[in-house]
C-alpha cells in the first residue's frame, strides 16, 4: 500500500515495515498503537498478527510481484510512451483512453492480462490521473471561435436592464413615500 505522502511502497519497503510489526509484537504492543506508530490501518496490522502468530517473522517476508501479471520497468516505460502518444496513434478516433482500451493495448503488447482494477492501480502508480475530456471536434477553428465571442455574441446578447432606470425597486421592502 502507499505511504502517508501517497507515493507506494516498493516490496522490500513494504516487507521491512511489517517487520517493524513484528518486533513491536514481540514487545507486546497493542494492535491499535502498531497502526498508529506505523501508520496504517488497524485491519492491516490485525493480517500481519495473525501471520506472524501463525508462521513467525517467515510469514511477513515478501512474496515479491506475483509471476506474469505485472509489467516489468522496461516494459512499464514503454506502456508510458504508448500512452503519451495518444490513442489515435492506436486507432482511436474518439481521442479517448479507457481502463478496458489499455488492458487491451498492454494484453497485446505485453501478452500481460490485468482486470480493470489492475489497470487503474498499474496507472495511478505511474503518475495518470482520471479525467474526462474536454470534448472538442478536430476540426474545431480556434479563430472562427474567438471571432464569434468578441463579434456575434455581443451583437447578439442583450443587456439586462438596470431596476434604478425605470426607478422601480429591487427590495422586498416598500418604496419609500415620495
Amino acid at each position: 500500500m502507499g505511504t502517508r505522502t501517497g507515493r507506494p511502497l516498493s516490496f522490500v519497503e513494504a516487507e521491512r515495515r511489517r517487520l517493524q510489526a513484528a518486533d513491536l509484537f514481540e514487545q507486546g504492543m497493542r494492535q491499535s498503537k502498531v497502526a498508529k506508530v506505523l501508520g496504517v490501518t488497524p485491519q492491516a496490522v490485525s493480517l500481519w498478527r495473525r501471520a506472524w502468530a501463525e508462521g513467525g517473522r517467515e510469514a511477513l517476508l515478501s512474496k515479491g510481484p506475483g509471476g506474469s501479471s505485472y509489467l516489468s520497468a522496461g516494459q512499464e516505460a514503454e506502456l508510458e510512451i504508448l500512452l503519451r502518444s495518444g490513442p489515435a496513434e492506436h486507432g482511436r478516433q474518439d481521442q479517448r483512453w479507457t481502463l478496458a482500451r489499455i488492458g487491451r493495448m498492454i494484453e497485446e503488447r505485453f501478452g500481460v492480462r490485468y482486470e480493470i482494477s489492475g489497470v487503474w492501480r498499474l496507472l495511478d502508480r505511474l503518475g495518470w490521473s482520471w479525467q474526462v475530456p474536454k470534448v472538442r471536434a478536430v476540426e474545431r477553428d480556434e479563430e472562427a471561435v474567438a471571432a464569434w465571442r468578441t463579434e456575434t455574441w455581443p451583437a447578439a446578447s442583450h443587456p439586462r436592464r438596470s431596476p434604478q432606470a425605470e426607478g422601480g425597486s429591487a427590495s422586498r421592502a416598500r418604496p419609500e413615500p415620495g
